[in-house]
């Protein structure tokens, strides 16, 4: 049963927020408070839902409590009860799941890390080929990616390739893509045709705000350097590449844009991105095995899917699911099936954790 006095106090927040909203002309304030309206605005339209709908049902039962009414009027009366049933039902799981704690990061833009792993040239390749599925997602749901920074090499592919994706809830749908993805295929450059098995890891790392991760300037050596690449024109001549060494955590960052001040900033961003990651995942550490255990746990190490080249299919190994769509999901065109699916999937184990005795605050924890 959903608590009542919870959802009066959410109806409540909400309305606040409306008046607030009303009231004021700072800037910063009418985003702050309209992002938290936006977050309750779903659970309000539902809760009234409810309400209205249980309203009607309690009209309806007066009806066939009354003896005198109109045995015909009685039996329209009973359907009609019969299907609001069914809808409060569904009223109240959806509901319920508007409820789950959400993670604090999930409106979040993102920093998305690949890197090439096993598989030496055809892994960097595979690892441009991610870089490019992940491009074109985001460009087909209107967010903005740049290239922070970028390792290529020879043939084409990256040994390391940091994406900055901008965006709405850019984190709460590339969270789940964090992990080591295998690629199944022969390379172009095998002659005897054989398959070969390659890999890539995919880091992805909500982006922290100056005020949510403080890096003080002592604890940073700034080394300046000449830029690398793969040659002819796109080699700098002059010493714009910036190296952060983060010293208290051994955390190092690169950035090689043409641009020696770009080249800061976009290193600072990176670098707070990875610490805001570890003080998340300091925190995560302090939680109940359950919560660790669930879909989207982001462990880096755990292999989360292959793309198998010969048989045109992606197989995400946490869910079992299996998508004859390669050529889709590498475009970018049907990734949100496997997206979609693993945030179901998350979203089943965090209502069942909470339907637990004793689930509610560990749930709760768990956002």
């Amino acid at each position: 049963m959903i608590g009542e006095d919870k959802l009066k106090a959410l109806v409540e927040r909400f309305e606040a927020l409306e008046a607030a909203l009303a009231e004021t002309t700072e800037a910063g304030e009418i985003v702050r408070l309209s992002r938290e309206r936006a977050q309750l605005e779903p659970v309000v339209v539902a809760v009234r839902e409810l309400a209205a709908a249980r309203e009607e049902r309690d009209g309806l039962q007066s009806i066939l409590d009354d003896a005198e009414t109109d045995p015909e009027i009685a039996e329209l009366a009973a359907g009609e009860a019969g299907e609001l049933d069914e809808r409060l039902v569904e009223i109240e799981a959806r509901l319920k799941v508007l409820l789950l704690p959400r993670d604090s990061a999930d409106d979040k833009s993102a920093i998305v890390e690949i890197r090439a792993g096993t598989g030496g040239d055809e892994a960097a390749l595979f690892a441009g080929d991610l870089a490019r599925m992940y491009q074109r997602f985001a460009e087909s749901r209107g967010w903005t990616v740049s290239i922070l920074s970028a390792s290529e090499t020879g043939l084409g592919g990256y040994r390391e390739l940091i994406l900055d994706v901008s965006g709405d809830a850019v984190y709460a749908r590339l969270k789940f893509e964090s992990g080591v993805h295998r690629v199944q295929r022969v390379p172009e450059t095998e002659t005897s045709g054989r398959i070969h098995t390659s890999a890539a890891t995919v880091a992805v790392l909500p982006q922290a705000q100056d005020v949510e991760i403080e890096i003080k300037p002592e604890d940073i050596r700034i080394d300046t350097m000449r830029a690398s690449g793969a040659g002819g024109q796109h080699v700098n001549t002059t010493d714009s590449a910036v190296r952060l060494t983060h010293l208290p955590t051994g955390i190092v960052v690169t950035s090689s844009e043409k641009s020696q001040h770009q080249n800061r900033a976009q290193a600072m961003k990176v670098l707070r991105a990875r610490l805001f990651d570890m003080e998340r995942e300091r925190q995560a550490s302090e939680r109940s095995q359950a919560r660790r255990s669930q879909v989207g746990s982001g462990d880096r190490s755990e292999r989360i899917r292959t793309y198998n080249f010969p048989q045109g299919r992606v197989t995400d190994h946490r869910i079992n699911l299996t998508l004859y769509k390669l050529d889709q999901v590498l475009s970018g065109e049907a990734l949100d099936e496997v997206i979609e699916a693993l945030a179901a999937e998350d979203q089943a184990q965090r209502l069942a954790a909470a339907e637990m005795p004793g689930g509610g605050e560990e749930a709760h924890a768990g956002a």
